[in-house]
């Protein structure tokens, strides 16, 4: 720490001072923020990896857990902030951590969709679809018109290989969010793992309609055409 300054300080100084502060901590939380919604959209935007998160700046994630660790301390009992603060600990591929703050946030608020919602995700990241099925069908519970518990629940099912029980979760899903092209990605998977590819090719296809930069889409063509 720096040695006090010998002379006393004004009330004016220290007035002038505290504004200060008080104006960098405001910009630093703004940008903070920025920085958030530049990289942490909504849980519906990182269902598939079309926006590759591993190049996500590892230096802006830690400040932004370092920020919502600060968040939860002030307030330890908002689940959304836990919700965000296990985002960040998901983009940093810290799903232990992940998975604890979305578990802490169904702790505070039995209802609370975002974090059911995160926990099937982050789930199926970990390649464990029972738990990733389970926490997308308890999130249709709660909301049940939101299309993303509904592709979740469809991805689940096409993971366990229930294809006839995946195909009525994605349609569900694409009649709440019709041209969604996260779902229609899902409805081709399930197409292409029954054996017909000229239905996923079909599919894939209209889903490069509506997004022509959608990846998941392009590899998948490249994959049908690599087999024929």
């Amino acid at each position: 720490m720096q040695a006090q300054e010998q002379h006393p300080t004004t009330e004016p100084e220290k007035k002038e001072k505290r504004v200060k502060k008080d104006r960098f901590t405001w910009w630093q939380s703004l940008l903070l923020l920025i920085g958030t919604l530049a990289i942490c959209l909504t849980a519906g935007y990182y269902i598939s990896d079309r926006f590759l998160w591993e190049k996500s700046d590892s230096a802006q994630i830690t400040e932004q857990i370092n920020y919502y660790k600060e968040e939860v301390n002030r307030k330890p009992n908002d689940p959304e902030i836990r919700v965000q603060l296990g985002y960040a600990y998901f983009l940093k591929k810290d799903y232990k951590e992940a998975i604890k703050q979305y578990q802490t946030a169904v702790s505070l608020d039995k209802k609370y969709y975002d974090a059911y919602l995160n926990l099937s995700i982050v789930y199926d990241k970990q390649g464990d679809h029972d738990k990733a099925l389970q926490y997308a069908q308890k999130s249709i519970k709660i909301s049940p018109l939101d299309y993303k518990g509904h592709l979740l629940k469809g991805k689940s099912y096409r993971e366990l290989k229930m294809y006839k029980e995946a195909k009525a979760a994605l349609d569900e899903a694409y009649r709440l969010k019709p041209g969604n092209v996260d779902t229609l990605f899902e409805i081709g998977k399930v197409a292409e793992a029954q054996g017909d590819k000229k239905e996923a090719e079909a599919i894939y296809k209209e889903v490069l309609s509506f997004d022509p930069l959608f990846k998941p889409a392009l590899k998948a063509l490249d994959n049908i055409a690599s087999k024929n």
